[in-house]
């Protein structure tokens, strides 16, 4: 396991100290651990008296386990709203919420950050080009899944379209129901010669 709490402390604690209604809601907390599992990685971190976050020993019972899988973490950043759908708590449900919470509310403002190391108009520009670069990367994958769909439905078929497996469907409700009405005529028939 990678020993990481202390610096995702240090993070979160620096965007905890820009927002105080973050720290109210940690606060109600204080003394609480928890824990985030994401399988290589472990953090265990204890909520202060100040709402602000500490590493804690790493044998101490969690009040909240949160268990991530690695591979599910693009999903998450792509859709921070959701991002708790994508894992399995254990514990305290209330401390579990404010968590969640705080990671759909809490942001990062890079480019007061980036301000103080490198000025106003350096830090507007390297915002700017990461947004670019993020969105950029963003439009290649989504190119990439619309041309292996196509290459898969039309040029060497492997996949089909939910259309096609739908009328195929009423097709075959459609010849059942056929052989189904011909057999019974078949044996009326067979009835009335008798």
């Amino acid at each position: 396991m990678i020993p990481l709490s202390s610096t995702f402390a240090l993070f979160v604690n620096h965007l905890l100290a820009q927002e105080d209604w973050a720290k109210n809601k940690l606060q109600k907390h204080a003394g609480k651990t928890a824990c985030i599992d994401v399988q290589a990685v472990v953090l265990r971190l204890t909520i202060s008296a100040d709402g602000m976050l500490a590493e804690t020993d790493p044998v101490a019972p969690a009040d909240v386990t949160i268990r991530l899988k690695l591979s599910d973490l693009p999903l998450i950043a792509q859709n921070r709203e959701r991002a708790f759908s994508y894992v399995k708590v254990e514990g305290d449900a209330d401390f579990a919420n404010t968590i969640s919470h705080l990671s759909q509310h809490l942001r990062w403002e890079a480019e007061e950050d980036l301000s103080k190391l490198f000025g106003d108009v350096a830090a507007v520009r390297m915002v700017s080009t990461a947004k670019s670069l993020i969105q950029t990367v963003q439009q290649t994958h989504q190119k990439i899944q619309e041309n292996l769909a196509e290459y898969f439905l039309e040029e060497n078929p492997m996949l089909v379209r939910p259309v096609a497996v739908q009328a195929f469907g009423t097709e075959v409700n459609k010849c059942r129901d056929d052989v189904e009405r011909l057999i019974k005529r078949i044996e009326k028939l067979e009835r009335s010669r008798q």
